[in-house]
């Protein structure tokens, strides 16, 4: 035996090296069966139930988190970054859930998160065309995150927000972001990704062409042709204070009752949505690209003190937000677009100086574990029952009380309030 022993350590290293450079071998539906199936609703998902992301969520937190929304109907999560455990923590709470339960399905966008030079600094300067040296490590780790959990992540989206000029503290140039979707392009065919991978970025639909000619750079064209899809962004919600025209009463509709005036406010904000969506369907046809578009991020918060609530847009409470959630549903399931929507769960974290700020109440699920009114119908359905979140099982926001409720929800100013504030 010894004579073979060479030979056989040498057999061995090869098998080794064979296997570390073999393709990840992904398993079940890809990202083209599910994006714009009904079938597979999607979400915005963060696990932070406190008002630091210093404290991360379980790996049994994160499972019980999957199973309420399983319950609901969700089958595609979407994250923002990979430089916390919290996205690791998510895929392998998903993978010992799979082994546990056959047949349960929950597929990820893992986010990578994407910074300018000089971003979140006191420097006076962000440098649009540099980028931040942890951009490297954000990516390798999405790349191995991918690698190790390639029957769960099914998209990798570089950046969210990250080219929108809004995004002061951080946007880089589309050319950032062309670079890093390349380099996964590359490396799916060396192999080191998954084939069905799609990879795409995620951003405002201004970014992605619809807005002004400011967007129209040579790099943003060759990055629409250089993703899979289009992961755009839309905000009516946001527009109702900084664009507010399609969301003031119209004279012809001021002798409408107070909740026909609301619901056609929520129908408006609807098309308002519409409108940006094909602006960018538009854009992309006009540079002669034909490809998906689907919905990134899309939401209504339920509760804002800013400029969103009841001294401002009167846009917010949890009446507007079901309205808004259910006709958006209605649209993107019946048009074959998937919506992410913004988001599963309320975290604290993102206004932690403010609590009432918007930022906090845009999940369908608040922090006291109640589902807001626009999942009253799942409670009632039985659908959470045995489901606890934290120890707490899913209770109604208002214990129920429809009238309650209502005693907040506010009627959008009229055209000629919002003229003559401007």
């Amino acid at each position: 035996m010894r004579k073979f022993f060479p030979f056989l350590v040498f057999t061995m290293a090869a098998m080794v090296v064979l296997s570390c450079n073999q393709r990840p071998a992904a398993t079940g539906k890809t990202a083209a069966d599910i994006l714009g199936s009904p079938d597979y609703l999607a979400i915005s998902y963060g696990g932070y139930r406190n008002n630091t992301r210093d404290i991360q969520p379980t790996i049994p937190q994160l499972k019980e988190d999957m199973k309420i929304l399983s319950a609901m109907g969700i089958r595609i999560v979407r994250t923002y970054n990979v430089h916390f455990d919290e996205a690791a923590n998510l895929l392998e709470a998903i993978r010992q859930m799979k082994e546990e339960t056959p047949g349960f399905e929950m597929y990820v966008m893992l986010g990578a998160w994407i910074d300018c030079k000089n971003a979140w600094t006191a420097l006076p300067d962000r440098i649009r065309n540099e980028e931040s040296p942890r951009n490297a490590t954000e990516i390798a780790r999405a790349v191995e995150l991918t690698r190790q959990y390639p029957d769960i992540v099914k998209i990798i989206a570089v950046g969210n927000e990250a080219m929108v000029h809004w995004a002061w503290d951080y946007y880089v140039e589309p050319t950032i972001i062309l670079k890093w979707v390349n380099h996964l392009q590359n490396l799916k065919k060396e192999g080191e990704l998954p084939a069905a991978l799609w990879i795409t970025s995620s951003d405002n639909y201004a970014a992605w062409g619809g807005g002004g000619s400011e967007y129209h750079l040579e790099d943003l064209n060759k990055l629409i042709k250089a993703v899979y899809y289009i992961s755009m962004h839309t905000y009516p919600m946001h527009e109702t204070h900084y664009n507010p025209a399609f969301w003031g009463i119209p004279e012809e509709q001021e002798a409408l009752s107070d909740m026909e005036k609301i619901d056609a406010a929520m129908s408006r904000a609807r098309d308002y949505a519409i409108v940006q969506y094909d602006s960018v369907v538009a854009y992309i046809k006009s540079i002669g690209v034909d490809k998906p578009v689907h919905i990134g991020e899309t939401g209504w918060a339920t509760f804002s003190n800013e400029q969103y609530g009841d001294t401002g847009s009167r846009a917010t409470d949890e009446y507007k937000s079901a309205r808004f959630y259910h006709l958006m549903r209605e649209w993107t399931n019946a048009s074959g677009i998937s919506c992410f929507y913004f988001e599963a769960f309320d975290e604290p974290w993102k206004s932690a100086a403010n609590p009432l700020g918007s930022e906090n109440h845009f999940g369908l699920i608040n922090i006291q574990t109640q589902a807001k009114y626009v999942i009253w119908d799942l409670v009632d359905a039985g659908l959470f029952d045995g489901l606890t979140r934290d120890g707490k099982p899913i209770t109604k926001s208002f214990n129920g009380d429809s009238i309650a409720l209502m005693q907040l929800v506010k009627i959008p100013p009229t055209l000629k309030e919002i003229r003559d504030r401007l």
